[in-house]
């Protein structure tokens, strides 16, 4: 299959990556004889949407995200597959692969092109059959004979983390650097000398959860494995390195999650700088007032539109709900489309 969709193209042979990628991402979502439901819709339980695919190799229009007035609005690049976090195309235009939500595809330009397929030449690794059996249990015996002579070498170096420090400067223009003796972990924070002001920065998180309908506790769902959380903990300080307040952030793992299962889409709306020149310059012409805000716990306020399971925090749990896990319904920090939620 990869052959195939090489041979109709120009790429040069080293992406034969993306078509293999492009190849196993077809298959997924296509039925067969042995199965009765595609093997996307066995692993989602949701039938696959087909709509955005496009032929593999067409070359396809994509839109400059800066260009200025001379300048023409769009590319001609080829759609050589589809990323794996997020919904869009990968387009390879000028030596490099980039990512782009939409193209304008030349689809039937391509299909209707009478180009002479091209003989691809990919070198397959095979495992060589051995009829001798003799033959076969002396290179057994040669091969762990080198192995017991020549013991792997491992790295002898320490490993430990970097030391982290925070920068005061004196009011002389001296720098000073300040050791941040911040917990890195709940055991640390509750066995250090600031333990009451840590555990109170975490009630006080705890209750802003609770207060924003965070999650609900549920029995464990059967096949499902929840991801984890961890505390994170910063100082505050003022401009002369006095701590002012003790923070306390509940952060779930979510390099644990899997696409298509507990996260779809991570791409995250944001302003341009252009709008918001335009509407302080309304704001200016108008003399309108204009006020800055600060959302506190701005990610509580994202609802989550897929099931996310989540273990319940360290030091949190009480006796009659140690069996449960945190169905969650709104983001906290760490989940992958939290930014965007």
């Amino acid at each position: 299959m990869v052959r195939s969709m090489m041979s109709h193209t120009d790429l040069p042979t080293s992406f034969w990556g993306y078509a293999l990628e492009t190849a196993a991402f077809t298959l997924n979502r296509v039925p067969s004889k042995s199965v009765q439901k595609t093997p996307h819709e066995m692993w989602t339980g949701k039938r696959p949407n087909m709509s955005f695919m496009r032929v593999w190799g067409c070359q396809a229009y994509v839109k400059h995200q800066m260009s200025t007035k001379l300048e023409p609005k769009s590319q001609k690049c080829t759609f050589v597959g589809y990323p794996k976090e997020t919904k869009g195309y990968y387009f390879y235009n000028e030596n490099k692969v980039f990512v782009a939500r939409t193209g304008v595809f030349l689809e039937k330009e391509f299909l209707s092109n009478k180009r002479k397929s091209r003989n691809i030449e990919l070198e397959e690794v095979q495992q060589q059959q051995v009829h001798e059996p003799e033959k076969t249990s002396q290179v057994v015996e040669e091969n762990s004979t080198d192995l017991e002579t020549q013991p792997l070498r491992r790295s002898t170096r320490k490993r430990h983390e970097p030391e982290r420090y925070e920068f005061l400067v004196t009011t002389h223009g001296d720098v000073i650097l300040v050791d941040q003796d911040e917990p890195k972990t709940y055991q640390e924070a509750v066995s250090s000398p600031d333990s009451e002001k840590w555990l109170e920065a975490m009630r006080s998180k705890m209750d802003s959860m609770s207060e924003n309908q965070v999650w609900t506790l549920v029995e464990p769902p059967e096949g499902i494995k929840p991801i984890r959380c961890k505390w994170v903990f910063k100082k505050k300080t003022d401009m002369d390195g006095n701590v002012q307040t003790y923070k306390g952030r509940l952060v779930a793992k979510g390099f644990r999650q899997i696409h298509g299962v507990d996260y779809d889409e991570t791409f995250s709306p944001v302003a341009m700088f252009k709008f918001i020149r335009i509407l302080l310059a309304v704001a200016a012409f108008y003399d309108y007032k204009i006020c800055q805000m600060d959302v506190k716990t701005a990610f509580l306020n994202g609802k989550l539109e897929e099931d996310v399971y989540m273990t319940q925090p360290e030091g949190f749990v009480t006796p009659e709900n140690a069996g449960k896990v945190c169905k969650l319904q709104r983001s906290i920090y760490g989940l992958k489309q939290a930014s965007r939620s």
